[in-house]
């Protein structure tokens, strides 16, 4: 009885119970120091600007307004659908299950019911899906097809023999950051299927970079097979010549040549990268884009997006603007970057012992360009060890 009656007590006072403790934490979090904890903090200690980021967290709800106009961007197929459910299982995993950035998935084709659901059973966050249109997805007309159709039958590259290759890096050079899906966005995440990421991101890269007023990022930086772009750096040169008032002032120029002056070929995989779109937007890169697009070379050759963005980057921004995401493990195949620490300590789970290109050399030349502009005072060298000037070949890189 005894029982009974403490119970009805309890049951009775339970509403004022529940008000007390709501009021008590209300008080408590309106405290600076608990306001402090409830935000999303981080300090980037690797940067030179150490910024503080100090984010609602509430804007990250699915419905929420984001701190950055930004997107997760791909440009995918139908058939990628189970690379990128494991693309997406990771991203959300690591970083986006906490911030809900929306997703954008464009195709030369419709996508298919199976693979919407595929997608959106994966997230939270608002999924968009679009469609490329005829102008960005084509063999221009100034292409000679009787010189193009040689080429492929002779090429003895990587994917030499296909249109929708190159069709794909005209596109992602030049048309992606204009699809009207993109028009609101003020940074894009570009992801791909049938990649792993190997670290939590405990912090937003979009608000790093905006608050830090970086324009470029990246995470891994390997020569380019050069049969792919034999005349790109002579049809630059051209460039550069005829638009000298575009190069920027403090531009990372020196890190594509090398110590001959020869262009070296070094790039940033573009199948990471995340970028301010003003850059892709501006006068500069736009025109830049426009003078390779009429030369041919995507079709005539098979110049790649990742060396055209590489050479805009280093021609047309600061070296502070171009940043480095050394903190992200990352593999795409047959590529892996891990952090230096990932064995011993922290959120990353990845083998540096399989990882070449932090020690490569264009990763280095980058550190070396980048330290000798933005702080030519530093006396450390970027580097404590050997450096491979010869990048390991990756055989299943040289398959079609």
């Amino acid at each position: 009885m005894a029982l009974t009656s403490y119970r009805r007590l309890v049951w009775r006072h339970l509403p004022i119970m529940i008000v007390g403790i709501l009021a008590g934490y209300i008080v408590g979090c309106n405290k600076p120091a608990v306001r402090q904890t409830l935000s999303f903090k981080h300090i980037f200690s690797r940067t030179p600007q150490q910024t503080v980021i100090d984010v609602d967290i509430n804007k990250y709800e699915p419905n929420g307004v984001k701190p950055v106009k930004a997107a997760l961007v791909a440009l995918v197929r139908n058939s990628d659908l189970f690379g990128l459910r494991s693309t997406i299982r990771q991203i959300e995993d690591r970083f986006n299950a906490r911030h809900n950035y929306p997703y954008i998935f464009v195709n030369d084709v419709e996508f298919t019911e199976e693979f919407k659901r595929g997608v959106r059973d994966l997230t939270q966050a608002h999924v968009h899906f679009g469609i490329l249109d005829e102008e960005s997805w084509k063999v221009p007309e100034w292409i000679n097809r009787e010189r193009y159709e040689h080429v492929k039958s002779t090429a003895q590259y990587p994917h030499g023999e296909k249109d929708s290759y190159r069709k794909m890096c005209r596109f992602q050079s030049g048309y992606l950051h204009r699809h009207p899906l993109l028009a609101d966005l003020d940074f894009y995440w570009r992801i791909e299927p049938d990649v792993e990421y190997y670290c939590d991101m405990n912090y937003d890269p979009f608000v790093f970079m905006q608050q830090n007023g970086l324009k470029y990022g990246w995470n891994i930086a390997i020569p380019e097979f050069m049969a792919t772009i034999p005349t790109l750096w002579n049809t630059t040169v051209q460039f550069v010549a005829e638009h000298p008032e575009l190069l920027a002032p403090d531009s990372l120029w020196p890190w594509l040549l090398d110590e001959h002056g020869n262009y070296n070929g070094c790039h940033f995989w573009s199948n990471f990268e995340i970028v301010d779109l003003s850059f892709y937007r501006s006068a500069a890169y736009q025109t830049f884009f426009d003078y390779l697009d009429r030369a041919g070379g995507f079709f005539y050759e098979r110049w790649g997006d990742a060396p055209v963005h590489s050479i805009a980057a280093a021609l047309f921004l600061n070296a502070s603007q171009v940043h480095y995401f050394d903190d992200i493990g990352y593999f795409h195949p047959s590529v892996l970057t891990c952090p230096r620490d990932a064995r011993t300590k922290g959120t990353c789970v990845c083998d540096l012992n399989k990882s070449f290109v932090q020690d490569g050399i264009c990763t280095i030349r980058f550190l070396e360009v980048k330290q000798s502009i933005v702080n030519p005072n530093a006396t450390e060298p970027v580097r404590l060890g050997p450096v491979h000037y010869t990048e390991p070949i990756i055989h299943s890189m040289l398959s079609p």
